[in-house]
């Protein structure tokens, strides 16, 4: 199958997707949402057992694509829903992947790209990488991925992270339990290859039903929490304050809040 924003290779057992926007630090854009879910779907249907996400370039993936950023503020309620959906759909489907899934960050990994790396099973960070929800200084929400934060770091990290809007190194992110590891820059995806034959030495079904029982768990809230995130996701774009954060964020001016 053709990608235009990524690349998806196949070795044996394992399968390697590859953001592949250097150029745009690998910017989440429409088109790359689109073919995210197309390998993805392509990744589970293939004989792989697992997958390693990584990006091109310097960045693993920076966030929203400026020109895409720009269109928001110009979009329907119908639309803005529609959007907060198919970017809900994306993040549940590489979270409940039936693969086993290894995220290898070799770069900044901010807003959206920071839900990619931290929703898959497993998080190699090289020591370079950076880790943020930045939506929060745009007059953004970041909405859909609270609900798999809270999981995965507790409460207290997740309002921090969250509220703040901050961008931590490598080393906080560990300490958190957003990173299971911290690897060398050129030794990134040569540890995560490791990785990936360490876990072929298990049972396949075992891998399969055990990543279905883990989903299992969380489905129920998940599908509330979703439900609920998508719906502020769209709400904020329709207000005064997301115009402004934008506006400003392009025009690289400090914003000027309103509050509404």
């Amino acid at each position: 199958m053709h990608y235009a924003t990524l690349t998806l290779d196949f070795d044996g057992p394992l399968a390697v997707l590859t953001l592949n926007r250097p150029d745009k630090r690998n910017a989440i854009s429409y088109e790359l949402i689109d073919e995210l879910l197309r390998a993805l779907q392509e990744a589970e249907q293939s004989p792989a057992q697992i997958l390693i996400l990584t990006g091109a370039g310097n960045a693993f993936c920076s966030g929203m694509d400026l020109d895409n950023l720009r269109s928001i503020t110009g979009r329907t309620e119908e639309e803005n829903l529609a959007d907060s959906g198919t970017m809900a759909r994306l993040f549940r489907t590489l979270y409940e992947s039936p693969k086993v899934t290894i995220a290898a960050v070799n770069g900044a990994a901010v807003a959206g790209g920071c839900g990619l790396a931290t929703l898959c099973d497993f998080t190699l960070a090289s020591s370079e990488a950076k880790f943020g929800y930045t939506e929060v200084r745009i007059g953004f929400v970041p909405a859909i991925v609270s609900a798999f934060l809270l999981r995965q770091i507790g409460e207290k990290h997740a309002r921090d992270l969250l509220l703040t809007g901050r961008i931590i190194g490598a080393d906080e992110a560990f300490r958190m339990g957003l990173v299971n590891e911290i690897v060398a820059p050129e030794k990134l995806l040569e540890r995560a290859r490791d990785l990936a034959a360490s876990l072929l030495n298990n049972s396949p079904a075992s891998l399969r039903a055990t990543k279905r029982l883990l989903k299992r768990y969380a489905s129920e809230s998940l599908d509330r929490e979703i439900a609920a995130a998508v719906e502020e996701n769209a709400r904020i774009r329709g207000t005064a304050d997301f115009r402004e954060g934008v506006s400003s964020f392009l025009e690289k001016r400090n914003p000027r809040w309103t509050g509404k």
